[in-house]
């Protein structure tokens, strides 16, 4: 006997234990619902009511050209973080799953440090890093970062990056190194049996992971008001658009802000769904 076609379930004790699971489910799902109904509703229903801007007003909010020119800065800067965390996730990730060097689980261990670091310590060390020696000549040298654009990328980089490393070694996990192995015997380099059987093989897990490191990228927050603040019209996102919005008490623009960035995370993952074509919705 199968519930709802997934796995066997036996006797009333098992159906017990089914109906509890898919209840936590049904229970989870009916809250991040429940979230989204009620922006909807803010937004649209006072509107409506008139205890708010009407949608047209509101449309023409949106269209202001502070939140324009932050909608530009977030779709530029989650950009350049994605690609520069890909260009270090790919190596890094490669060298976490094929390689056992010392230090390994330290370095393992140290991939994930900032994805459970609170997002303000972040932000607070990237200002203290850039109050050192060493932060000042690349302040004074290479490109300024406090309170600049480029801050926006190093905390976007610093939030999502462990992110996409982690999802490139899982990736290289599921392939077996025999691939390589054969490749390296028919006379291939170890750079070109990675290129030529590796990537090609970690193509669907390697662009899930750029997906979901630039929904990550576009809505951090936390690390930002540390780092860059939220200077209009030079660094303010679109995070930081919701939050200056609803400290002046436009709450109703904020939700549709919010919504906006809502409707960008549910079409990466359709993205993603797409891409794992062998699993079910």
């Amino acid at each position: 006997m199968s519930f709802f076609g997934v796995g066997p379930v036996s006797g009333t004790g098992g159906k017990l234990f089914a109906a509890a699971t898919m209840l936590a489910v049904l229970l989870f799902v009916a809250f991040v619902a429940a979230l989204l109904a009620a922006d909807f509703w803010y937004v649209w229903v006072n509107a409506d009511a008139g205890r708010g801007p009407d949608k047209a007003t509101l449309l023409q909010k949106l269209l202001e050209k502070e939140i324009i020119a932050a909608t530009k800065l977030s779709f530029v800067t989650s950009t350049i973080a994605t690609l520069v965390s890909m260009a270090f996730a790919i190596p890094i990730g490669y060298a976490l799953s094929r390689y056992r060097f010392p230090g390994n689980r330290l370095a393992d261990s140290m991939v994930d440090l900032l994805v459970v670091f609170p997002p303000l310590i972040v932000g607070l060390s990237l200002l203290v890093f850039f109050q050192t020696p060493a932060g000042k000549w690349i302040e004074a040298n290479i490109m300024k970062f406090v309170y600049q654009p480029a801050g926006i990328v190093a905390c976007q980089f610093a939030m999502a990056g462990p992110l996409a490393i982690r999802m490139a070694k899982t990736t290289f996990d599921e392939i077996n190194p025999r691939y390589e192995h054969v490749a390296l015997t028919l006379g291939c380099t170890p750079a070109g049996a990675f290129a030529r059987v590796t990537l090609p093989m970690a193509r669907n897990g390697i662009i899930a992971g750029a997906i979901l490191t630039w929904a990550r990228s576009f809505g951090i927050f936390g690390p930002l008001m540390v780092l860059v603040g939220a200077v209009r019209m030079r660094t303010e996102v679109l995070p930081t658009t919701i939050y200056l919005e609803q400290s002046v008490g436009r709450i109703e623009v904020a939700l549709a802000v919010a919504l906006l960035m809502i409707a960008l995370a549910l079409a990466s993952l359709i993205c993603l769904r797409f891409l794992q074509t062998k699993k079910a919705w």
